[in-house]
């Protein structure tokens, strides 16, 4: 049963960004008599105050992200925003009115539904805006780092695509826990890497990365890998044998390939998948660890309240056409009402 539905004046329709096709995100457009869900089982209804833009919103208008929407759908998945209906079966739900923060259907939307289990109270003081991030790209940074990358203090860490969402969370995240941080980005983005603790910032383009990366660490012991077919190479011929470990959490630049012989007798390496909503799905108390630590770091003032650049919904294509070409740096964000 929806709570107060009628208090909060929902309307029947409204404004989204809808994927017509899996032609990329030149066949995604702006709609503004989109039915607007009705939540069910376990979810929560959320006026949506910002949504999230993430390289998987891209793969997902290619139609290449694993389990991704079939088109035409209301594209977006990540969002923060105030709870204005409960559907039933929801433990333990917040309060209509509180704001929340995660992940679901069609966030690049004025309402969006959210599985209540996975959502989490925007922290205190902080806009929808702010909290962008938290159970994506900060939760995807801290898992590769800490339970699956077992960082300790000392350890030499690679992180590709460092000035992204998850790279500059994950460059801020390493430094705190004492590692030397090796990053690569394009060279626009390198001044932003270094300011969050980078040690070394590097242009993965460059003919000699690995050598360069070997001679600046003379071995990784962790790799945070998520561009895949470009850098996994050098992930590979960087990492230490055996003691070292390589965290995949994405493909950006498409598939990279790994044998069982490669493992065996080119790289002996510890190479770990990482998708942040099956683990929190599959390992609930790591996914609950994760999410303790992370209000710890956000009291600690480890974690600030997130800058991102926030567009009209309208500009969503066009963020999306920058974010697959690499021009983007950043967390960027929609605004469903502007």
């Amino acid at each position: 049963m929806e709570i107060n539905e009628q208090h909060h004046g929902v309307e029947r329709t409204m404004r989204a960004l809808v994927q017509h096709s899996h032609g990329g995100p030149k066949d995604q457009s702006l709609t503004t008599d989109q039915r607007r869900p009705t939540p069910g089982a376990g979810e929560y209804l959320i006026r949506v105050g910002a949504a999230g833009v993430n390289f998987a919103d891209v793969m997902q208008t290619r139609g290449t992200y694993a389990g991704g929407p079939q088109a035409p759908y209301v594209a977006g998945f990540e969002a923060a925003g105030e709870i204005v209906a409960v559907g039933p079966e929801v433990a333990d739900a917040l309060e209509v009115g509180a704001h929340v923060v995660g992940a679901g259907p069609g966030a690049f939307a004025q309402y969006m539904t959210m599985p209540a289990a996975e959502a989490l109270a925007v922290p205190s003081g902080w806009t929808d805006a702010e909290a962008l991030g938290l159970v994506l790209n900060w939760a995807t940074a801290l898992a590769a780092l800490k339970p699956l990358g077992e960082v300790e203090r000392g350890d030499a860490v690679l992180i590709h695509a460092a000035a992204g969402g998850v790279g500059q969370a994950a460059v801020r995240l390493a430094h705190h826990y004492g590692a030397r941080v090796i990053a690569t980005a394009s060279p626009a983005k390198h001044g932003t890497v270094k300011a969050l603790g980078a040690e070394a910032v590097l242009d993965s383009t460059r003919p000699d990365l690995t050598a360069e990366i070997t001679r600046l660490t003379g071995g990784v012991d962790l790799v945070l890998e998520s561009v895949g077919r470009a850098t996994f190479q050098v992930s590979l011929a960087v990492t230490q044998p055996f003691t070292g470990r390589i965290v995949v959490f994405g493909a950006a630049s498409g598939n990279a390939g790994l044998t069982t012989h490669d493992l065996v007798f080119t790289h002996p390496v510890q190479v770990k998948g990482l998708h942040i909503g099956t683990l929190a799905a599959a390992a609930p108390s790591i996914y609950g660890e994760l999410l303790a630590e992370l209000d710890t770091l956000i009291a600690a003032g480890v974690y600030l309240p997130g800058t991102p650049q926030v567009h009209p919904l309208s500009e969503g294509p066009a963020v999306l056409r920058e974010l697959e070409a690499g021009r983007t740096h950043g967390k960027h964000a929609l605004d469903p009402w502007r």
